[in-house]
């Protein structure tokens, strides 16, 4: 399981430092694919394996279906830390989460998150993410 935010800073070549505590839950390679929300997932093998069934398990004849899955997959690297312990993130999901040098890595129980500073810190603001808000949100989930 996976828990806390961490900031980071990624260099110029695209390269962030991964928690050591992230690393460890995530194994020796992992997957890192376009996330909702604009940012990043990383996942553990074994946790995209889960996740992989469960977008196999989707009709091919769903238009949604076939985006959700696509979204997910055509995304979708195997990444290995080096020995100081960072990742590349490559340029074309650099876009697509906007990230610039500055970063959040956030643990979500079953995968990492990689959020560009800005974005994370507008979405996690008391205008977006009040402790009211949130209260309103579990009861309409049943929490």
């Amino acid at each position: 399981m996976f828990y806390g935010e961490y900031q980071h800073s990624m260099d110029a070549k695209g390269r962030v430092i991964v928690p050591a505590r992230f690393r460890i839950g995530l194994g020796e390679k992992f997957i890192l694919t376009k996330g909702l929300d604009d940012c990043l997932f990383m996942y553990s093998l074994d946790e995209w394996s889960n996740f992989e069934a469960k977008l196999k398990s989707l009709p091919l004849t769903n238009s949604s279906a076939r985006a959700f899955v696509r979204f997910f997959a055509s995304g979708a690297t195997e990444c290995e830390a080096d020995k100081l312990g960072r990742i590349l993130i490559p340029s074309n999901l650099r876009q697509y989460a906007n990230l610039e040098k500055d970063l959040y890595i956030v643990g979500v129980s079953t995968r990492v998150e990689i959020w560009d500073k800005e974005r994370w810190e507008h979405y996690t603001s008391d205008e977006n993410l009040s402790p009211d808000s949130v209260a309103e949100k579990m009861s309409e989930l049943g929490i």
